[in-house]
C-alpha cells in the first residue's frame, strides 16, 4: 500500500516561511512525477506544484510563483516544499500526491495557516 505522509505545516506570519516535508514509501518514488496540492474548505484541491523524477521538470501555479519551491530527495524518498513570502491566502491544508497506473494516492495533509 502506498503511503504518503506529509508534514511540516503549523500557524505562521504573513511574510513568514515553512518548509514541508511529505515521506514516501511502498513504491518506488524515484520513478515518479510527484505533485503538491492544496485545499480550502468548500474549494477543490488547487495544484501548487509538480516536480518529475528527475528534477529537471518544474512546474508551479501562477499564484506562488517565485515564493514556493518544490524538491524532491530520491535517495531519501522525500518531496518538499518551501514556502516564503506566505500569505494569508496560501491558508489550506496541503497534500502530497502521486498517480500510479492511473490510481491518485493522497496523504492525509497538513494544516498551513497564515495569519497575523
Amino acid at each position: 500500500q502506498v503511503q504518503l505522509v506529509e508534514s511540516g505545516g503549523g500557524l505562521v506570519q504573513p511574510g513568514g516561511s515553512l518548509r514541508l516535508s511529505c515521506e514516501a514509501s511502498r513504491f518506488f518514488f524515484s520513478s515518479y512525477i510527484m505533485k503538491w496540492y492544496r485545499q480550502t474548505p468548500g474549494k477543490e484541491r488547487e495544484l501548487v506544484a509538480t516536480i518529475n523524477p528527475t528534477s529537471d521538470t518544474i512546474n508551479y501555479a501562477d499564484s506562488v510563483k517565485g515564493r514556493f519551491t518544490i524538491s524532491r530527495d530520491n535517495g531519501k524518498n522525500i518531496l518538499y516544499l518551501q514556502m516564503k513570502n506566505l500569505k494569508p491566502e496560501d491558508t489550506a491544508v496541503y497534500y502530497c500526491n502521486v498517480v500510479i497506473r492511473a490510481t491518485p494516492y493522497w496523504g492525509q495533509g497538513t494544516q498551513v495557516t497564515v495569519s497575523s
